[in-house]
């Protein structure tokens, strides 16, 4: 019987013959993204987006840098039921603690005054708001207090922000053990002693300068400013804790150990305001004057900073302060 010859085409040619092709009809197609769409197609979803995502134009539409904010103020939270009553923190976690009838009253005042210091830059009637908050209650209802001087669309808008949130002291406090824990601290430094199960003030460091990336970053790319509705009359508002502030204004300017642990919480319902010089960096000095800055805790060398940064630009380097330069060595030092 003669054999049939019936072969399977997926056996026989297990590879598809190549189509030949003229080296000019050849085309390199290198035009696809991650996601597998036409880089055409791709601007065209990125360029609809440019609304809402303002950081996202930069490759396809090249525009000059957004406006600084005008100012960055910080505002450390009105009175709460831990000021008053240390023993809340043995019943209460500190996260769930809130204002007092008090606190209330101070969140609204410094509502008030932020709002008058906002609206009266003049010809800046486009100014507005943003405001990053920390998620404890009491500054979660300082905020609410606040927002009470401000109509809706002076709110450019709200961003929880953990890494701002106060000091971790170790969950319940039992309060004869936290009173030994702060003479502790006393003795040992308050930047460097960390609580048990809680966090140090270097712990803080860290986080803010995250937070503090984040920030710079937001600043640079316009995110509280969509495109056509840019103005340098932002102002962007921090409420927080006394120890996280201090920190963040260390981390900004850069200021040692031994400076920080000078430095005096805020009132509750307090504020201390960074605002734009005549070269566009962020100075204490513009806003408040040199006693007041010395009663918080700056030396005389920070103030002088300061001044500096009243009139430098974005970029430059203060190498007369001390953690800059040859000054470091210059400076008489004396370890503790």
């Amino acid at each position: 019987m003669a054999a049939t010859s019936s072969k399977c085409p997926a056996l026989s040619a297990p590879f598809p013959r190549a189509r030949r092709r003229s080296s000019t009809s050849l085309r390199c197609r290198c035009c696809e993204d991650t996601l597998g769409v036409p880089l055409r197609r791709a601007q065209t979803q990125a360029q609809a987006q440019f609304q809402y995502f303002p950081e996202l134009a930069w490759p396809y539409q090249p525009q000059p840098p957004p406006p600084r904010p005008r100012r960055i103020v910080l505002v450390r939270h009105g009175e709460s039921e831990g000021n008053v009553d240390e023993a809340a923190y043995t019943r209460v976690p500190d996260p769930r603690i809130g204002l007092t009838a008090k606190g209330w009253r101070d969140a609204e005042d410094c509502g008030r005054r932020l709002r008058q210091l906002v609206s009266s830059d003049e010809g800046a009637e486009d100014w507005k708001v943003y405001f990053y908050v920390s998620p404890y209650r009491r500054t979660l209802e300082t905020l609410r207090g606040i927002g009470r001087a401000f109509e809706p669309h002076r709110i450019a808008g709200v961003r929880e922000e953990p890494r701002i949130r106060e000091q971790d002291f170790g969950n319940f406090q039992d309060r004869e053990k936290m009173r030994v824990e702060k003479e502790i601290r006393r003795r040992y430094g308050r930047f460097f002693y960390r609580f048990p199960n809680g966090e140090s003030a270097a712990d803080v460091y860290d986080r803010i300068t995250g937070f503090r990336e984040t920030l710079r970053a937001d600043i640079d790319i316009g995110r509280f400013q969509p495109p056509g509705q840019r103005s340098p009359n932002m102002n962007i508002v921090l409420v927080s804790h006394g120890l996280t502030l201090r920190v963040f204004l260390m981390r900004w300017y850069k200021w040692t150990v031994r400076q920080f642990e000078g430095l005096s919480n805020l009132d509750n319902g307090g504020a201390l305001v960074m605002q734009t010089g005549d070269g566009g960096r962020y100075s204490l000095l513009v806003h408040h004057t040199a006693d007041e800055l010395l009663a918080f805790g700056l030396t005389d060398e920070m103030l002088q900073d300061q001044m500096w940064q009243k009139t430098a630009k974005p970029g430059e380097l203060n190498y007369s302060f001390m953690t800059n330069g040859q000054s470091f060595f210059d400076s008489h030092v004396h370890f503790r």
